[in-house]
């Protein structure tokens, strides 16, 4: 199976313990004849919400890799006891079999060099503009944004369902977003992982940055 794994690191944490997590997830996908298929950095963000802690911000990682199931269990454990982690969480992407069409379909909107490129210029803000209008104009209509544009919502990329969330933090329901149950379902658990790994907010619609 494929599988992808986000987790952030406290964002003082040094060198030295970066490389020893990185080593962990490495060393431990080998001893179950596990295999890296993504490797990405998405910097320093500050969180959606600060943690009960007082953690603003943190340090965020992605791998996706494949390897059997039995893997993710000793990963868990392993990251639950290294005091630099502050978060993780592991999803399960699809079998074998689709390991082109998944690694073809990845993107990484959180990393730093891609958040500049799109933010880059008056004509990136447009683009953004525009793609507000058109999910109004959809959940006006009660027509499913997600099942138009043909992809639905990545957990990943907060931009991507937000929009969803009213100032309040609830998650609009089918009714007024126009979403199929399908798309529906799928928001909402993008919606529940994006604030869990501190994406999104859970008492508003404001994203990470």
């Amino acid at each position: 199976m494929i599988y992808e794994m986000a987790y952030v690191v406290k964002p003082d944490a040094p060198e030295e313990a970066l490389a020893s997590v990185k080593t962990l997830i490495a060393e431990t996908l080998k001893e179950y004849g596990g295999e890296a298929l993504v490797n990405d950095t998405w910097g320093v963000k500050s969180f959606a919400q600060p943690y009960e802690s007082g953690l603003k911000k943190g340090n965020f990682f992605y791998v996706m890799y494949k390897s059997q199931g039995s893997t993710n269990a000793e990963i868990e454990r392993k990251m639950r006891i290294n005091e630099a982690v502050v978060r993780f969480m592991i999803v399960k992407l699809g079998d074998d079999a689709k390991q082109e069409a998944i690694l073809k379909g990845y993107r990484n909107p959180n990393h730093t060099q891609a958040a500049a490129a799109s933010a880059d210029g008056d004509e990136g803000m447009m683009m953004g503009e525009e793609g507000d209008k058109e999910k109004r104009m959809h959940s006006k209509r009660k027509s499913c944004y997600f099942s138009a544009k043909k992809q639905g919502p990545d957990w990943k990329d907060p931009k991507s369902y937000a929009w969803l969330v009213n100032e309040f933090g609830k998650i609009s329901p089918a009714r007024i977003t126009g979403l199929t149950p399908k798309y529906q379902r799928r928001a909402c658990d993008a919606i529940k992982r994006g604030r869990m790994m501190g994406l999104l907010s859970y008492v508003s619609n404001d994203i990470a940055r």
